[in-house]
């Protein structure tokens, strides 16, 4: 192979095009003047390359760097123990911007971004978290203040890998995109939002109003069902207990027609399943339980990173007086007997509270995570317990027909003669009756 041949290897084609047109200038083809306009340099410029085509030929035309490596780039050692801590269990899946905060963070290792992107492209690694195509749409403005609109919502996924999905549930301020509030359970339910809204309120205060879509925690299914005529007649679809308890909150609980109407908490979900599911592994997470433990710490500095300023500075959070246990809660108005018992989750309980009315009254039944089951009367706590029904007293030997195969039992009596109620406060039963209530999975 001749010296131009392997040096043409060499050139791209943009440099073997300048060549020949250099050549051709010396060759006395071209002027100096031609060359420069076919070039698109200057005048003297073509000079420079004619002196220096003449002196060292066509390898005069590739630039000096070629083949060397950059003095400011990633030493080879370095470059290698990158793409090797990318491809190690503990990191691998991580998006590539994600990936250089954890390497900055447990490794000590410091590069920016597009220096961590080149040497893990480099490797033919790509990232996990493709670019989508640019849809142009509008975007809702931003809410001007920090707590008038919270944004809720609950997403299910494998967050500790493997196929089982759990549901996170949280909420996001819209006027600066800041995650307020986060609870994850086994599936969407009612105490995973009350505890995304206590979280909320125990730190900021009571904000103005919530956006969610209209999963039945939020709104009856009846809603969009009342004729033209049942609304003119003022007939009204009954708050769900969710509902019921922002309306006691002071909170306007917006409900979305689509999943685009609250795009900030659909992007939330977007960068949480891609972050959550390597910062898990990293800090050896594998439980709901201690997933919650985490997330209480992992929010501030999400926020950090992520949250932007509102428009004004001041926040429109309200402060909070009411007892929240009473609250968040289940709360259903209901008829007490005479001996003061009343039926809530399918079951009988009794009122233990001396002075109640000798007739049927109403009481407000009320199942909390905190307080257990509690009824209130007239503004009062009052503590309940549960009633099991006598059992029906056996007929006496004598009436049966034929021989009696029971023989005799003494307690026969005591039913008979036993005090209408007989209560037997169980914990285990309260507690599965509260899982009934609060963590059911909603259709």
């Amino acid at each position: 192979m001749s010296p131009m041949k392997e040096v043409t290897l060499e050139m791209t084609q943009t440099q073997i095009n300048r060549y020949h047109t250099i050549k051709n200038s010396l060759d006395g083809k071209l002027t100096v003047a031609e060359a420069a306009k076919t070039l698109g340099i200057s005048e003297r410029q073509v000079t420079r390359l004619r002196n220096g085509v003449k002196a060292e030929g066509a390898a005069f035309l590739i630039h000096k760097n070629k083949g060397r490596a950059s003095p400011k780039g990633l030493p080879h050692e370095e470059k290698k123990k990158i793409q090797e801590l990318y491809q190690s269990e503990e990191y691998t899946g991580a998006n590539f911007l994600h990936f250089s905060e954890l390497l900055t963070e447990h490794e000590k290792i410091r590069h920016s971004y597009s220096t961590i992107r080149k040497a893990l492209s480099e490797a033919g690694i790509e990232s996990p978290k493709k670019r989508r195509r640019y849809k142009p749409h509008r975007r809702r403005k931003r809410k001007a203040q920090e707590g008038l609109l919270i944004q809720i919502d609950a997403t299910p996924y494998e967050w500790f890998g493997g196929k089982l999905k759990y549901a996170l549930h949280g909420g996001i301020d819209d006027a600066t995109g800041k995650f307020v509030g986060a609870y994850m359970s086994k599936n969407e339910c009612l105490y995973g939002y009350y505890e995304t809204m206590r979280q909320i309120i125990e730190r900021d205060g009571i904000p103005g109003s919530a956006y969610s879509d209209r999963h039945t925690i939020f709104a009856s299914p009846k809603t969009d069902k009342l004729s033209v005529q049942e609304q003119l007649d003022g007939k009204l679809v009954k708050d769900t207990q969710f509902g019921r308890a922002m309306k006691e909150l002071g909170i306007t609980l917006i409900l979305a027609r689509s999943a685009q109407a609250k795009g900030r908490i659909e992007r939330l979900w977007e960068t949480l399943q891609s972050r959550l599911v390597i910062e898990f592994r990293i800090h050896g997470i594998k439980t709901v339980e201690a997933a919650n433990a985490f997330l209480l710490e992992y929010m501030p500095k999400f926020n950090e990173q992520f949250a932007v300023d509102a428009e004004h500075s001041e926040k429109a959070y309200r402060p909070n007086t009411s007892d929240l246990d009473l609250i968040l809660c289940v709360k259903e108005t209901r008829v007490a007997d005479k001996g003061g018992v009343v039926s809530f989750n399918g079951k009988l309980w009794k009122i233990t509270s001396a002075g109640l009315p000798s007739s049927k009254f109403n009481v407000e039944v009320i199942a909390s995570p905190a307080k257990g089951l509690v009824a209130m009367y007239k503004g009062e706590t009052l503590d309940v317990v549960r009633y099991i029904k006598p059992k029906k007293a056996s007929k006496p030997a004598s009436e049966k027909k034929g021989p009696s195969k029971l023989g005799h039992h003494s307690h026969n009596k005591w039913e008979i003669n036993a005090p209408r109620y007989s209560c037997d406060l169980v914990d285990s039963e309260i507690r599965k009756m509260l899982e009934d209530v609060f963590l059911s999975k909603y259709a």
